[in-house]
């Protein structure tokens, strides 16, 4: 990165880099200490610094850099507008609620759910979406929805149930090459101690609930809250009375959804059809 370039030609992580570096230099630091200090490699904060490192640096290196540094919470701030810059504005209230979350339950009646997509699934979606935009755009909103999978990295992730629609499985997004990949996925995902997954099934008629999308997100010493999604933008809903409601809805969903074990035996035999 040329040392010369005007800031407002710098994208996110190359704006991210070069403060990194100037308050480095001004601490009279070397990419060795801070990489010591943070517990990461020198070659790790070079690519930091340079605005190389994809898919962006990590939440424990801008917290150890604000640590070191003595900048508060100045760098785990910028990582995070890094993360809801390429998400629209209504989505950042989930996402921030998302990160803390103890339980993530949610309903999916036509496509995968975000945190489960596969990059390719996601590429097609947004693709589809902005049709006209540019391709670095699109990358970044990937990148953005890939990242969502780091909750599952935390010291105590979240618990995620997903009840997906079988619709989910036969909605060909990308071809047939991504949606095998993104079903493999699902099979990895649902192999995970922190991941519940159910199919419902067409067999299954009529929806015994809701027949829109919806996620509720349980908190260890927060009120439950439930987020929903219409043409216009997302929501959030706090009231007791909508959210005992959507329990209520989620329970009925959950009985009438095939077991995890049937889910799992309906996507292998999907995806041997995909992969035919």
């Amino acid at each position: 990165m040329d040392e010369t370039t005007p800031p407002q030609h710098l994208n996110p992580l190359q704006r991210f880099g070069r403060d990194i570096r100037q308050v480095r230099l001004a601490r009279k630091l070397t990419q060795k200490h801070l990489g010591k200090a943070t517990g990461y490699s020198e070659a790790y904060v070079c690519k930091v610094e340079s605005g190389t490192l994809l898919p962006r640096p990590s939440e424990k290196f801008a917290k150890g850099c604000d640590l070191t540094f003595g900048t508060g919470e100045l760098f785990t701030g910028l990582l995070r507008g890094i993360d809801e810059g390429d998400h629209p504005s209504w989505f950042v209230p989930y996402l921030n609620l998302e990160r803390k979350a103890s339980r993530i339950l949610d309903y999916s009646t036509d496509l995968v759910m975000g945190i489960l997509q596969t990059e390719g699934y996601a590429q097609a979606i947004f693709r589809s979406y902005f049709s006209q935009g540019e391709a670095n755009v699109i990358e970044g909103k990937v990148e953005a929805r890939l990242r969502r999978r780091e909750v599952f990295a935390l010291d105590s992730p979240p618990v995620l149930w997903t009840i997906l629609h079988e619709a989910c499985l036969r909605t060909v997004v990308g071809g047939a090459e991504v949606m095998a990949g993104q079903l493999e996925f699902l099979l990895e995902s649902a192999a995970s101690p922190h991941v519940k997954l159910q199919i419902m099934p067409f067999s299954a008629g009529a929806p015994a609930a809701s027949t829109r999308p919806f996620t509720v997100l349980r908190f260890t010493d927060s009120p439950t809250v439930l987020y929903t999604e219409t043409r216009v933008g997302g929501r959030m809903h706090d009231s007791a009375q909508t959210v005992d409601a959507a329990l209520d809805d989620y329970d009925l969903l959950r009985a009438h959804a095939l077991s995890p074990d049937r889910s799992v035996a309906l996507i292998k035999t999907l995806l041997k059809e995909y992969r035919a």
